[in-house]
């Protein structure tokens, strides 16, 4: 959630800069988030065609951050190696030590759930604790919102339709998004696993980017609700 100084809920982390301007960083990772999108609809039809049993591994992870940070960090498709802090969040990420554990946990969390556990509850646990673990020294936020997209089309099955997606949903307004996570934190700190309100809000970006076809087909002028 946004903190007292008006900024975003963003990783603070010591990393060597490759790009100084502002506008060309911009530029980049606009482009890099167009790729990595690119490379989860990939991984979808890729799945869907092939019909084989989905199963998520660290290095899917990994690679969907490579894409979003590439020519962006020296540490892109690779865990931070030291210390990094949340701003505007009361959450102390582990230490560097423990990410890959802790992704490999993640990781064994949904694989051993995939048949029992709804699409929306895989979906929200990927986002939240990617972001809890925060493996990155930067783009945790992107790339927990794109592994959480794959998850939830794997387990559906479907590509899912629509003009504007869940990612592109949370990007425009994430507030919501941030006060999820914070929901989720607190419940984990006092020894529960809840990840009802991202659920909440995942079910409702949904409809919205289902509501954007729909409104498309009418010829409407299309409108994304914020949830």
């Amino acid at each position: 959630m946004k903190d007292d100084s008006g900024g975003d809920r963003k990783s603070k982390a010591a990393s060597p800069v490759l790009i100084s301007d502002p506008q060309e960083r911009a530029k980049r990772e606009i482009d890099n988030g167009l790729r990595q999108f690119d490379a989860v609809v990939h991984k979808i039809d890729q799945f869907i065609a092939e019909g084989r049993p989905f199963r998520l591994r660290p290095s899917t992870i990994l690679g969907l951050h490579r894409i979003a940070l590439d020519g962006i960090s020296s540490f892109a498709g690779n865990f931070r190696p030291s210390t990094v802090t949340i701003g505007g969040s009361r959450h102390q990420p582990p230490g560097a030590h423990l990410v890959p554990e802790l992704v490999e946990e993640l990781c064994d969390y949904i694989n051993e759930r995939w048949e029992e556990a709804t699409p929306l509850h895989l979906a929200a646990y990927v986002m939240w604790r990617i972001n809890w673990i925060h493996p990155f020294d930067d783009g945790n936020g992107r790339t927990s919102r794109a592994v959480s997209y794959l998850v939830l089309c794997m387990k559906l099955r479907l590509r899912l339709p629509g003009l504007r997606t869940i990612p592109d949903l949370i990007s425009e307004n994430k507030t919501p998004y941030y006060a999820a996570l914070e929901a989720a934190d607190t419940a984990f700190a006092n020894g529960t696993v809840d990840v009802s309100e991202l659920e909440t809000l995942l079910e409702e970006l949904l409809a919205a980017q289902f509501l954007s076809i729909i409104e498309a087909a009418k010829g409407s002028r299309v409108a994304y609700p914020n949830p």
